[in-house]
């Protein structure tokens, strides 16, 4: 266990500040792999909504496919992310940061393909063209620093958005995200 800044802790992967919702779309990290890499994604489902609990039901392959035409085009994938940080700054977690969660897809980064194998997913609840929320950057911030301090593989410029690993088929967490309010992230984005 793992104390941080925060008087937050790590227990087997789990951070103490985050509600824990389980979700099955996860499998090891490569031995090889530990987490050198925070990959920030925007979601909102369904798309431009929130505060419901359809992200969380996606994540946990439980979303209803007819509540919404939009979930009868994703009900098959299988995702997650590590983290899910809500308009509230409320902090939802969904797999324990030893493993590898299911959010970035065909990646690249610094000529390391797979970034799933080496990376944490945070997922802010929003979309590209919308501001995100006061607290999400402040829950953000403290989230981030916290992994620093469990993983010190993750410097800061190790801090980056989906679109830069996976470009041309990304675009989150999109261009209302302000990175200059991110801890150590260079503005110039």
């Amino acid at each position: 266990m793992t104390t941080t800044t925060d008087n937050w802790f790590f227990s087997a992967g789990w951070l103490s500040a985050a509600r824990r919702v389980d979700s099955p779309n996860y499998n090891p990290r490569p031995a090889s792999s530990p987490p050198a890499l925070i990959v920030v994604h925007g979601i909102s489902l369904p798309p431009g909504c929130y505060g419901g609990g359809e992200i969380e039901s996606f994540f946990c392959n439980t979303l209803n496919a007819d509540d919404h035409p939009y979930f009868g085009e994703i009900i098959d994938l299988r995702v997650s992310a590590h983290f899910l940080v809500c308009r509230s700054g409320a902090l939802v977690q969904f797999v324990d940061t030893d493993s590898r969660a299911w959010h970035a897809g065909v990646s690249r980064w610094k000529g390391r393909e797979n970034c799933n194998d080496f990376s944490i997913g945070i997922e802010l609840e929003g979309c590209d063209h919308e501001p995100y929320a006061e607290p999400q950057y402040a829950m953000l911030n403290r989230l981030i620093r916290a992994l620093q301090n469990q993983y010190p593989l993750i410097q800061h410029d190790a801090i980056v958005g989906h679109c830069e690993i996976a470009p041309g088929r990304k675009t989150d967490p999109g261009p209302a995200f302000d990175w200059s309010r991110v801890l150590g992230s260079s503005a110039n984005r």
